[in-house]
Parts: C-alpha cells; structure tokens; sequence
C-alpha cells in the first residue's frame, strides 16, 4: 500500500519545509495503523520538488520524515518504508521516479519485496491516481489536501484521470482498502 504525504497524511503546506509546520491529518496515523494490522506494508511516496528548487535541503528533507515518522510512532503507526523524489523537470531534468513516474514504486517493491498486483496507491492529486495508473495498482482519491480539486478533473467516462475510490480522509481509505481486499482476495480463491 503506497501512500502520499503532502494533504494525505499531513496537511497540506506550500512547500513544507520546516517542520514547525508539519502537522498530522487527523486520523492518519489510526489509517497507518489499521492498515498496519491487516497485514499491509505502508510505503509512503511523494515528490518534494522544495529539494531541486533550492527550498530544502536533503537534510531537511529527512529530518522531516524522521519527525513525521516519530509522530505517527507515538500513536502506533508504522510506515514501512519512505521514498521521496527531490527533482523536478524544470530545474533537474527528467527522472523516473517523480509520479506519476514509477521508479519510487518500483524501488519499494524491490527493496521490500512487496506484491504490486495487490498494491493501491492513497493521494490527494492526479500525479497519485497517474502513479495508481501507471503501476496497476487501485487509485484512492481523499479529499484532503488538493483532492477536492482533483475530484472535479476526473473522468466521469473513465478514459482519462479515474480513481478507484473516493473518500473523506486516509482513515477511510484504509478502511476501504481492508474491506476491498479482502473482497478481493474471496474471488481468486
């Protein structure tokens, strides 16, 4: 299961780049830990374009995830992995693993061994939902962060941006994702 940070598990701030300004969307970390019970890997990967724009630094970057992983920990919530992009077309050139791009999956999966046909992919943008696309996993929309916004450019024929699943918040998500797959695992028996 790979999920998004920015507006998915914390809120959503231009660039965040301090972290005084990380703050934990509620319910996140009872998502994180739901899904954590029900046997999956949470892998969270985002873009952070702050690093190639000269807003952060790496450093910074991962004194970032190390506090977001700290806050999630006191609450019980454990992320399995964290892959992080620090480029951008405009200022490092093209790169693989900038979603929707599927290097940051792909890496996941390899260095965790993790199964992508079973795999779902939680955001709140069209880069999450392309990455859902781009991988064969189920895309989850919420509607934190930049997801209201996203809502209204999908598809409502299907051919273009579509995501599987639509809801309030990440909590909900792992909810619907436990319901899903073992809805899912059922009908392959």
């Amino acid at each position: 299961m790979f999920v998004d940070r920015d507006g998915t598990l914390n809120r959503e701030v231009h660039y965040l780049r301090r972290v005084r300004d990380l703050r934990l969307i509620r319910g996140a970390a009872e998502g994180v830990r739901r899904l954590r019970r029900a046997g999956f890997a949470v892998v969270m990967v985002t873009n952070q374009s702050a690093v190639a724009r000269g807003l952060l630094d790496l450093p910074g970057l991962e004194q970032i995830h190390r506090v977001l992983s700290s806050r999630l920990a006191r609450q019980g919530a454990l992320l399995d992995g964290i892959y992080a992009c620090p480029h951008h077309p405009d200022w490092t050139g093209t790169c693989r693993c900038r979603k929707p791009g599927s290097g940051l999956v792909r890496r996941a999966v390899r260095e965790l061994g993790l199964d992508l046909q079973a795999s779902y992919v939680v955001g709140d943008s069209a880069a999450d939902l392309g990455l859902a696309a781009t991988v064969g996993a189920r895309g989850v929309l919420v509607l934190t962060g930049h997801g209201r916004r996203t809502a209204r450019a999908l598809d409502p024929e299907g051919q273009g941006l579509r995501a599987d699943r639509i809801v309030t918040s990440f909590r909900t998500a792992a909810e619907w994702i436990i319901d899903d797959a073992r809805q899912r695992f059922r009908r392959r028996r």
